[in-house]
């Protein structure tokens, strides 16, 4: 049992695991600090094992705290907290009392240098957050990579410092949600690897691993069995989980489709061994879901999460076999450029044994590119230079095909062919596209 003051977010999730529990959590965030104190108060009260969110507002991300004010000062709603001009008094104000044994609090950004956030973090008393070198830098901003990974040695130097009896700070990489859809799964293991890694080679001792659920179910299961497989083998001498994203892309529009996405991350998250679940709720597709709104899908995946427990485990094929294979080359042909991983990061991406489709960034080769094959997996058009086996030559996407793609998992949930729009009976399965 925790006293409530014990900061160990890592700690947290293993002892819900040891229950057999897998931790869900929201997105949120709310510029009225009493908004925000209200969201977290009620993600806590909730009777499953919860992790309260605090997303940063955009401005705060850009470091643009004149303009931040300004809203502020002209009563606009940000779309999140303004943890560094909140300042730490009003932020202890916002989370004071709240941690307990079945909820702890991690704060949430997109920051490529996300100095400024993590002091004010932990000027407040808060150790939890996320991000990475790569995985905050290239979807996000047009930061030279080397400045982000200068910038996350600094944040690592900075939380590896704080490490003490009752504070364990915890580093979450959001590698596996990379560009959030149409990125196959071994380009999102390795960089969660090679994050956690970095991490590591900095002090952390606490981390987690992403992956996002993606196009078919088969394929995310293979993915996350080979995350894990890495992570024993990769980070065996510190503490680490995996956490896993319900849907990043485009979200269905239905509150059907959306119902039916929502228990099939969960049905993954359970087949998967994740130990903590991103959840979104049905506004996904249309505005920021409310505190109600929240709560509500917490306590669905709370509920989906344990009738999935009690289904049969599909077995495994040939094809998790390939992707932990892949991952893993990609993994070492970036690690034997430097045994500094944060340069070995930067070299791979400038050899392009590193390369995320469609990612615009200037320090991306940007010669890789991906599609959805027939049976509904993320495959390979072109691999560019990275180490594994070439595409097939195919011809580039055309816009169509690629705004089908795009638009091809909401369709499917919402009961729509996937490539056509046009209506048909919605399907149920469990296992992707067929």
């Amino acid at each position: 049992m925790t006293t409530g003051t014990e900061q160990d977010f890592g700690g947290f999730v293993r002892r819900a695991r040891a229950r057999d529990t897998i931790v869900v959590q929201p997105r949120m965030g709310f510029s009225d600090p009493a908004l925000m104190r209200s969201g977290l108060a009620a993600v806590a009260a909730l009777p499953v094992a919860t992790a309260g969110t605090i997303t940063v507002d955009s401005y705060t991300r850009l470091g643009d705290y004149a303009a931040l004010r300004a809203a502020l000062a002209a009563g606009e709603n940000l779309n999140g907290y303004p943890l560094v001009t909140a300042g730490d008094r009003a932020t202890r104000k916002v989370t004071q009392g709240l941690a307990h044994d079945n909820f702890q609090i991690q704060v949430r950004h997109g920051c490529p240098a996300p100095l400024d956030i993590v002091q004010a973090m932990t000027d407040a008393g808060l150790f939890a957050t996320e991000g990475g070198p790569l995985s905050y830098c290239l979807p996000y901003s047009r930061l030279p990579v080397a400045e982000s990974v200068e910038n996350w040695r600094r944040t690592c130097d900075l939380l590896a410092t704080l490490h003490g009896p009752d504070t364990v700070p915890h580093l979450e990489t959001f590698g596996g949600c990379l560009m959030g859809q149409l990125c196959p799964p071994e380009l999102l293991i390795a960089v969660s690897i090679l994050e956690g890694l970095f991490f590591r080679q900095h002090g952390l001792r606490s981390v987690s691993l992403s992956y996002t659920q993606q196009t078919n179910h088969a394929q995310d299961r293979e993915a996350l069995t080979a995350l894990r497989t890495l992570a024993g083998e990769y980070l065996t001498d510190i503490d680490w989980h995996i956490v896993l994203y319900t849907y990043m892309g485009v979200f269905p529009s239905t509150a059907g489709g959306a119902r039916r996405l929502r228990r099939q991350a969960a049905r993954l998250a359970v087949e998967g061994q994740a130990d903590r679940l991103i959840v979104k709720t049905g506004a996904e597709a249309h505005r920021i879901p409310t505190v109600p709104e929240n709560t509500t899908a917490l306590l669905d995946a709370a509920g989906d999460l344990t009738a999935a427990a009690v289904l049969p485990v599909p077995g495994t094929d040939d094809c998790a076999a390939t992707v932990l294979h892949d991952a893993r080359n990609l993994i070492e042909a970036t690690l034997e450029l430097s045994p500094d991983v944060g340069a070995a990061l930067t070299g791979a991406l400038r050899r392009g044994y590193l390369d995320v489709p469609f990612c615009l960034h200037p320090d991306n080769t940007g010669r890789a590119a991906s599609c959805i094959d027939q049976t509904g997996r993320l495959t390979w058009l072109s691999v560019g230079s990275m180490p594994l086996r070439p595409g097939p030559g195919a011809q580039p996407l055309t816009s169509g095909e690629l705004l089908a793609d795009l638009a091809f998992v909401a369709n499917h949930f919402d009961g729509l062919e996937p490539r056509s729009g046009l209506r048909r009976r919605p399907l149920l399965d469990t296992e992707g596209i067929r």
